[in-house]
């Protein structure tokens, strides 16, 4: 097999005992070789964390940890009603306190992201705020809010993002880092920065052309558009489009319906398999064939394996825990 080039570790994707770091593929002068890449797909044992079904902390952030039937999703709700859920210092600061969280807890099966505040998913970057910076602090605070996409994109389990409202800037840009989005036919989306004569800084320029392909990305960014949730769809910007209701929150209703889908599936599998996918989309077909490879060694000494195969033996649902 062709030597393997540059694995660098990046994000947590624990499950089985192990957890196991998300690979980023780079090219170096050393090659890495099958052995070494399963060997470099392991890291350290991590604990699961037990949550209630409320945590309290930054009102700007709510965590909710869903019980009975939904239990294993986590919605995260953005609720700065002032500030039509602008991004600011203090919600970045919230976000990648709570995805840092979430990343080492191996109970939860699918993470939500909405709004808490009606007919508005964010309004990108809190203007207001950014005015008041020197230039100076502009670039680090740019940075940070990419850093937290980037660790939201990383994060091992599926995401899902309902978009009930506008979602501008910043706000598509934390839509695109994660794994599905879900909007309403009302909702208003667009990458909008060239009006104030600047750049998506959040990952906007290298997520949208993977979502849309480049010459659309190109044409969107350049022309600072806004879609409605059915045009969106019509790009593949979106994976599902639903009709609003009376309560505002017809896009939140299906994320939830979808999470449910994947719950009953193994964990570990449902991990190994986004880990594969988003490492194997950034590289030639035989590296990807590698990683899925390595991906499928760590599910194989699973007891979840040997409870799929012993329910499918005895006709009975699987009862998977993660292991």
């Amino acid at each position: 097999m062709a030597a393997l080039h540059g694995l660098r570790v990046l994000g947590w994707c624990s499950g089985a005992g192990v957890a196991v770091r998300a690979a980023s593929w780079q090219f170096h002068r050393t090659p890495l070789r099958r052995g070494q890449l399963h060997l470099a797909l392991q890291g350290f044992v991590q604990r699961g964390r037990l949550f209630s079904s409320e945590v309290k902390g930054e009102d700007e952030l709510r965590v909710k940890y869903l019980e009975g039937e939904e239990q294993g999703i986590v919605v995260l709700g953005i609720n700065r009603p002032q500030a039509k859920n602008a991004i600011s210092k203090n919600l970045v600061k919230s976000m990648m306190k709570a995805v840092d969280s979430l990343k080492s807890n191996n109970k939860v099966r699918t993470v939500i992201l909405r709004s808490d505040v009606p007919g508005v998913f964010c309004a990108g970057a809190d203007l207001k705020e950014r005015a008041k910076m020197h230039p100076s602090e502009v670039g680090p605070f740019v940075s940070k809010a990419r850093a937290l996409m980037n660790e939201f994109a990383n994060l091992p389990m599926p995401t899902i993002v309902a978009l009930d409202g506008v979602a501008l800037g910043g706000g598509l840009e934390m839509a695109l880092a994660c794994d599905i989005i879900v909007a309403a036919s009302s909702a208003k989306m667009g990458l909008v920065e060239t009006k104030l004569a600047i750049i998506p800084g959040a990952g906007g320029t290298q997520r949208l052309p993977r979502a849309v392909g480049v010459a659309l990305a190109k044409e969107l960014i350049f022309s600072a558009r806004v879609l409605d949730g059915n045009e969106a769809k019509s790009v593949g910007l979106v994976s599902h489009v639903v009709e609003q209701n009376d309560d505002g929150d017809a896009a939140y209703r299906r994320a939830v319906a979808l999470a449910r889908e994947f719950t009953p599936q193994g964990p570990i599998a449902l991990r190994m398999a986004k880990l594969a996918i988003n490492q194997g989309i950034e590289v030639d077909l035989a590296t990807g064939l590698a990683i899925e490879e390595a991906c499928y060694a760590q599910v194989i000494p699973t007891k979840d394996r040997l409870e799929g195969l012993l329910a499918f033996k005895e006709k009975r649902p699987p009862r998977y825990k993660g292991e």
